[in-house]
Parts: structure tokens; C-alpha cells; sequence
């Protein structure tokens, strides 16, 4: 009996190793986003919220288009990463569901698998970066997660989680770097293009590239032409940077008030192809532009976004003059915004 043990233990240990490899080794031009988020979209129904999509009369005002908002800030946990992170842990075998995962996260993935783990009875282990907001990590005490704080950026976080994750032996889930992941977040455009089947164009903030992989993949793979844009803070634009470069490259990331996209990208991210093949146009965005886009969003139409969601909006407005005539969405990434970083936008002190 115990050497029958031993054995599924080694079992469950190469399974988890090949499920951990498998975020790092394919490349985004290996994967089909546009079937893989269809797929994902059935496995969702029960789990996600299928989010409104609406008309923002300023925005259309501004800019001479129809705009509409994709209100991923009224999701479970108040941001899109609920779908990746459901679909992930959905696809674990029962025996990698039985033992747990790690995650590293800034705050919104984090929020996304504690909710996950919570619904589907596993267990999980968080890593936060030191200056995780504070309002998200108080959200986070509301789950049964062991929470980790670590000194550095987003990457430190991730790269502590992963050492952990090989350590103990359990499955890592990526805020971005892996299919699953990615046919989640790509389940937004699903929605979007049922909701509205005429757009134009979509707007979509970018920080590892989960999001936008997903969703500019499964535009891309449509019979109509959408284009794409892919938003980043001029403080932290890893990204748009790397793919100018033609591979991952190491930038300063400065603070900035999209904290849910700051941070750097792993080299072998499988986010990187498919941002570099799907994205059309990059924009960069100032801290005054984010938080301008903050209050417009707000006073149009009282949703409170965050700054992630702001900097889609701010790119959108930058294009205001090129747009007039065409039908356009903005992803509204999510609405977990500080109650301190939300008064002093408001008030109009950032």
C-alpha cells in the first residue's frame, strides 16, 4: 500500500509539471483563440456573468461614433479575470483540483481564483505584490485563499508563486500566460460581437496580455474585419514595447493608476504572438488622461471604473477625431478602485 501511494504521488506531481509546462511552451501562434473562446463560453455559462453591454451617450458625443461600454465591472468579483480564472481551475484534472493552486496577482486575478477556488472547493495560496491595493487586498480577507505578500513589482509576485507552485507541487495559474486563461478572458468578445454584431472596433487595456490576446484572437478569427486597440499607461506600456521590439523586453514600470496592468511580461509569454499578430494600433495614455476618463465614465453614466478600465477609455479619446460614423466597444476591465485613489480622482487631484 504505501509503495502503491508513492507511486500516485509521483502520478500527481508529473501531471502537475506537464500542466505547469504547458503555460510556457506553446506560442501564441500555436493556439486557435477563436474556437478556444467559443469553447469557453459554454463551460462559462453557469459561472460568469454575461456582462451589458451599453451606449455611452458622452463618449458618443466626444468621439461621432456610436460607443458602447462592456461593463466587465459589473462581474462577480468586479473584473473580467473571473473568466479565465474559472475556466482554469475547470479544466484541472480532479486530482490537481484536490491538492490546490497558486496564484500570483496584483489584485483582480487574485479576487478571480479565490472566488474560483471558493465555488469549485479548492484550495489556494496568493501571491501579492507590496503594493497590491488596499481595498482589493481587504476583499481578498473575505475568501478562505492563504494570502503571501511580496517585496517588487507584479513579476517578483509571479515568479515567487511559481517557485512555490514547482516546491509544493501544485498547479500555478497565470494572471495571462496560459490558453486557458486566455480562452476565458476571449469569451468577452463572444459576448460582444452577440450583443452588438455590427462593431467596428474594440478598445482594450493591455498589461500581460490576457486580455486583449483573447479578445483581439477571437475578432480576428470572425468572418468580419473588427479592428483592434490595444491601450497600455505610458508609465507601464511592457508590451506595446515589446512587441515594437520584436521580443519581450524589460521596461521600468512606474507607479501609475492602472495598477491592475502594471508590471512586466515573462519572456515566454504566450500572450506575446497573439498581441503582436491581433492588435491592430497601440496607444499609450498619461496618468491625466486615465483619470479624466475616470470621471467622464462616472458622470455619463455612474459607473465607478478603475484605472485599468480608464486607460481604454483615454486611448478611445485620443482617437476621438479618426472615429466619426463607426460603431465602437470599450472593454471596462473592472471597477475595484481604492476608495482614497477614487476620491482624489473625483475631486480632480490626480
Amino acid at each position: 500500500m504505501a509503495e502503491s501511494s508513492e507511486r500516485g504521488k509521483g502520478n500527481v506531481a508529473a501531471i502537475v509539471a506537464q500542466s505547469n509546462d504547458v503555460q510556457r511552451a506553446g506560442r501564441g501562434s500555436d493556439l486557435d483563440p477563436y474556437r478556444a473562446a467559443r469553447s469557453a463560453a459554454s463551460s462559462l455559462r453557469l459561472f460568469t456573468l454575461e456582462t451589458p453591454l451599453v451606449l455611452s451617450p458622452a463618449l458618443s458625443e466626444h468621439t461621432g461614433a456610436e460607443v458602447f461600454l462592456k461593463l466587465e465591472n459589473r462581474q462577480h468579483t468586479g473584473s473580467f479575470k473571473l473568466r479565465g480564472a474559472t475556466h482554469k481551475l475547470r479544466s484541472l484534472v480532479l486530482m490537481e483540483q484536490a491538492r490546490g493552486v497558486v496564484t500570483a496577482s496584483t489584485g483582480n486575478h487574485a479576487l478571480a481564483v479565490a472566488h474560483a477556488a471558493e465555488q469549485l472547493n479548492v484550495a489556494a495560496t496568493i501571491y501579492l505584490p507590496e503594493d497590491a491595493s488596499q481595498s482589493k487586498v481587504e476583499k481578498l480577507r473575505a475568501y478562505p485563499a492563504a494570502l503571501r505578500r511580496v517585496a517588487g513589482d507584479a513579476l517578483a509576485a509571479e515568479n515567487s508563486a511559481r517557485r512555490s507552485a514547482r516546491r509544493r507541487g501544485l498547479v500555478y495559474v497565470s494572471p495571462y500566460n496560459d490558453p486557458q486563461i486566455i480562452a476565458g478572458q476571449g469569451t468577452i468578445a463572444v459576448e460582444m460581437l452577440r450583443q452588438e454584431p455590427e462593431l467596428d472596433a474594440v478598445f482594450a487595456t493591455v498589461g500581460g496580455g490576457g486580455l486583449m490576446g483573447g479578445i483581439a484572437g477571437y475578432l480576428k478569427g470572425c468572418d468580419r474585419a473588427v479592428q483592434t486597440f490595444g491601450c497600455q499607461p505610458e508609465r507601464s506600456a511592457a508590451m506595446m514595447n515589446s512587441v515594437r521590439a520584436g521580443r519581450v523586453v524589460e521596461i521600468e514600470s512606474l507607479p501609475t493608476l492602472s495598477d491592475g496592468s502594471a508590471g512586466g511580461i515573462e519572456e515566454n509569454a504566450v500572450t506575446f504572438d497573439l498581441c503582436r499578430d491581433y492588435v491592430d494600433t497601440w496607444l499609450t495614455v498619461s496618468e491625466e488622461e486615465i483619470a479624466g476618463a475616470m470621471r467622464l465614465v462616472y458622470r455619463d453614466s455612474g459607473e465607478r471604473i478603475e484605472g485599468a478600465a480608464g486607460v481604454a477609455v483615454a486611448g478611445l479619446l485620443q482617437q476621438r477625431k479618426r472615429l466619426a460614423g463607426r460603431r465602437l466597444a470599450v472593454v471596462i476591465c473592472g471597477g475595484n478602485v481604492d476608495d482614497e485613489v477614487w476620491r482624489q480622482v473625483v475631486e480632480a487631484e490626480i
